[in-house]
């Protein structure tokens, strides 16, 4: 499959202030990029959260840890992370004792049951609408938890995409449906397609992009990797 060329305009769709760090990877690679998120995050306006009885918190995006952040100073427990991007946003954020699970939620999951010492009870900050089951996930694995919504994204930006964009990255499926939506008939056709995880390319397949491709695993490294591999 050939790359993407360098100098390339790459529409980068993920929600600030996401957009702005991918945006600077990809100028240090030789892209040009074109910065026009299709979603917005919007925290939920909720006292603090009920900690009791919590030992541990599991993350599985960066817009979780700022809006639960935000919320109560207690930065005492230990945070289970999706992936390296997520733990250093924890480690930010003020908390010590954190661990990532380089991969996705189901990895998060089994991450956090082979803890040397399990927590007894998981608190999940996440989505209003999130994409994996993450308590499902560790009640399949022995763990209890609970979510928590902490933020929604909702549709952001123009109707339509970038004007002579070569490629668009897509971060999220909520996201690739609403790139799918914009798109009007034979637009995808110029443009190279490049999905963070066979979830987030599934509303991508039927829009008729030159190509589409597939990041190994669900990182942004890996995503950008696509471009110049």
């Amino acid at each position: 499959m050939p790359r993407v060329r360098t100098a390339s305009r790459v529409w980068i769709t993920r929600s600030q202030p996401g957009a702005d760090a991918t945006a600077r990877r990809l100028l240090d690679l030789g892209f040009a990029p074109v910065v026009q998120p299709v979603l917005q995050v919007e925290r939920l306006a909720r006292a603090a959260p009920d900690l009791a009885g919590v030992d541990a918190l599991a993350f599985t995006s960066a817009a979780a840890i700022g809006a639960f952040a935000s919320l109560t100073e207690r930065r005492d427990l230990c945070v289970f992370a999706v992936g390296d991007a997520t733990a250093a946003r924890a480690r930010s954020a003020g908390f010590t004792n954190v661990h990532s699970a380089g991969a996705d939620a189901a990895a998060l999951a089994l991450a956090i049951a082979a803890a040397p010492r399990p927590p007894r009870l998981v608190l999940h900050p996440g989505a209003l609408e999130p994409a994996a089951d993450l308590v499902g996930l560790l009640a399949r694995a022995g763990v209890a938890a609970r979510a928590q919504p902490v933020y929604q994204t909702v549709a952001a930006g123009p109707d339509a995409p970038p004007q002579a964009a070569h490629a668009v990255l897509v971060h999220s499926a909520k996201a690739a449906r609403r790139v799918a939506a914009m798109l009007r008939a034979g637009e995808a056709g110029r443009m190279a397609a490049f999905a963070l995880s066979p979830a987030v390319a599934e509303p991508l397949r039927a829009a008729g992009f030159s190509k589409l491709a597939i990041a190994a695993l669900p990182d942004e490294a890996s995503l950008l990797n696509l471009l110049v591999d």
